[in-house]
């Protein structure tokens, strides 16, 4: 019998970048559905660790979500100490389940309805997380070489705003996790200035190849 998950498909994969698929996806599954789509929470958790160990503030590191959805990202870091969280999704739907699921259980993570594209923060972040929410950006059906300009200029503006509301000091990183390849993906992290581009692979050994891609500042000399 196919999941909630799986009944709610899109009639092409290029539904996957509307807000409609997944307020529609999102009423009908409901508040007790999750849904991660690949890199399950607690695999990722140990990357954290390392992800704000350099942070001054350590587990109180300020996170942000980038397309949370109904993942249970939030609920794992949180539980595991992370409890200075922002999610932001453009579905309103997924925003209110959210809300009424977590609002009194774990008070301290904050839910906001809001797109990736126009980020109403300021430098306030030590850490932005993108776990495939670009990809569903890059669903248009063509040439993966040469996606559409619509596309790029998309998933530009999504590591643009990340990058604009991180702190600009040490320890301030974004990471991406996705099933896209580095040939297909890093042109939107590579020069940017004051920030160090990574990539590795990623994934639990008995499963597929994932790709993290990570920005991190450091000192601009002059």
């Amino acid at each position: 019998m196919p999941s909630k998950a799986e009944e709610n498909l899109p009639a092409t994969n290029e539904g996957y970048g509307t807000r409609e698929y997944w307020e529609q996806r999102y009423t009908v599954e409901g508040v007790g559905h999750d849904f991660d789509w690949f890199l399950k929470p607690d695999y990722l958790l140990q990357f954290f660790d390392g992800l704000t160990k350099d942070i001054d503030v350590g587990k109180d590191a300020r996170i942000l979500i980038l397309g949370c959805g109904n993942s249970s990202l939030g609920e794992a870091l949180y539980d595991a100490g992370w409890r200075n969280l922002v999610n932001i999704d453009y579905s309103k739907a997924v925003i209110e389940q959210m809300i009424e699921r977590h609002g009194e259980t774990r008070p301290q993570m904050k839910w906001l309805e809001m797109d990736v594209l126009d980020l109403k923060f300021e430098q306030e972040f030590d850490l932005v997380v993108d776990k495939a929410t670009m990809d569903a950006m890059l669903t248009t059906k063509g040439d993966p070489w040469n996606p559409p300009q619509k596309d790029i200029d998309m998933c530009t503006k999504e590591v643009d705003e990340g990058l604009r509301v991180l702190r600009k000091q040490l320890g301030s990183k974004f990471v991406y996790w996705s099933f896209g390849q580095p040939h297909f993906r890093k042109r939107f992290f590579i020069n940017r200035a004051g920030w160090k581009y990574s990539q590795k692979s990623v994934g639990p050994e008995d499963g597929f190849e994932y790709f993290q891609y990570l920005l991190e500042w450091e000192e601009v000399v002059a």
